[in-house]
């Protein structure tokens, strides 16, 4: 289970959200409603009229200007990252070295 409190502080939007808005738009209420930066590396936590689960926003966005990732195809496959692999993947290199022969 993640630990929510390590990643920093924790914000819960207090009433009922729409859980069926996307990550955009739970991040356009904590700028426009609560005047807090949704960028700012703080966990947002909301909750449904069912309040049996919530939906934290914590902004992990990565746009590259040139180029594209370089993503697995394989759509039946999950893998595990390794540290390293994340940071090739957040650098925007591939996450699996290419071995030049």
């Amino acid at each position: 289970m993640i630990n929510l409190a390590e990643l920093g502080r924790v914000f819960i939007v207090c009433g009922k959200t729409d859980m069926r808005r996307g990550i955009d738009s739970l991040a356009y209420i904590v700028k426009k409603s609560f005047n807090l930066d949704p960028f700012s590396g703080y966990v947002f936590l909301f909750c449904g009229s069912r309040r049996d689960r919530f939906t934290a926003l914590y902004w992990v966005h990565k746009r590259f200007e040139n180029g594209k990732l370089v993503w697995p195809n394989n759509e039946d496959e999950v893998r595990e990252l390794s540290d390293e692999q994340v940071m090739r993947l957040m650098q925007g290199f591939t996450i699996d070295q290419l071995h030049c022969t």
